[in-house]
């Protein structure tokens, strides 16, 4: 691991549990996932182009598909 890597981890799961955060007050399920997931994927991935893509997909998942 590098630091880019962590600190991209850090930004992911940050903006995650602000996600999760929002999900749970609202009562919006798909934030809610989506924060878990924020929180949880960067532990599984090292590469830095696979987790700045990902991040970004599930992201914007809450924008598209309302549950």
């Amino acid at each position: 691991m590098n630091v880019s890597v962590l600190l991209l981890g850090v930004l992911f799961s940050s903006i995650g549990l602000g996600y999760f955060i929002y999900g749970k007050k609202q009562q919006h399920t798909m934030a809610l996932v989506c924060g878990i997931v924020l929180m949880v994927y960067p532990y599984f991935i090292e590469n830095i182009t696979l987790l700045i893509v990902v991040g970004i997909v599930v992201m914007s998942i809450p924008k598209f598909i309302k549950l």
